[in-house]
């Protein structure tokens, strides 16, 4: 994985980052956040993954239930952010992945593989974000004061 800040501009600043395969999504991301002291981000991305594992939240049981896609896929949407959360930064994300046969599944993204490649744009805010844990949802949820 390379990362490389392409842009700055009055706090805001833009990051390339550039995943090769075996790499892992969330480890490789919370790197880059952590070296380039990232509090409040936005990204998108596109690539292939190896294999993936998609959550759907579950209300109920306060928990998310891992979908596994144990095969080669395209990467159609990939969206997120990096906010801290008790001072380290807390990687959320949602992802829509292609099969072979065309069919599309989406989900919260738990875990994945990439493979051959993944290219993702970071766009940090000036303003640092916070999440808190919400006791509805047993979820930390970014907080606005």
């Amino acid at each position: 994985m390379r990362s490389k800040l392409i842009h700055e501009i009055e706090g805001q600043r833009t990051l390339a980052v550039i995943f090769d395969s075996g790499d892992d999504f969330t480890e490789g991301i919370r790197e880059v956040a952590t070296a380039h002291k990232l509090g409040a981000s936005q990204f998108t991305a596109i690539g292939a993954f190896e294999d993936v594992v998609l959550g759907y939240f579950e209300w109920e049981r306060k928990t998310y239930r891992r979908v596994p896609v144990n095969e080669q896929v395209e990467v159609l949407s990939l969206v997120g952010n990096v906010v801290l959360e008790d001072g380290e930064p807390k990687v959320h994300a949602h992802v829509v992945v292609g099969k072979r046969d065309g069919t599309a599944h989406g989900g919260h993204l738990i875990e994945a593989r990439i493979r051959p490649t993944l290219e993702v744009i970071i766009v940090e805010s000036p303003e640092h974000l916070r999440r808190r844990h919400d006791e509805a949802s047993g979820l930390a949820l970014i907080h606005i004061d």
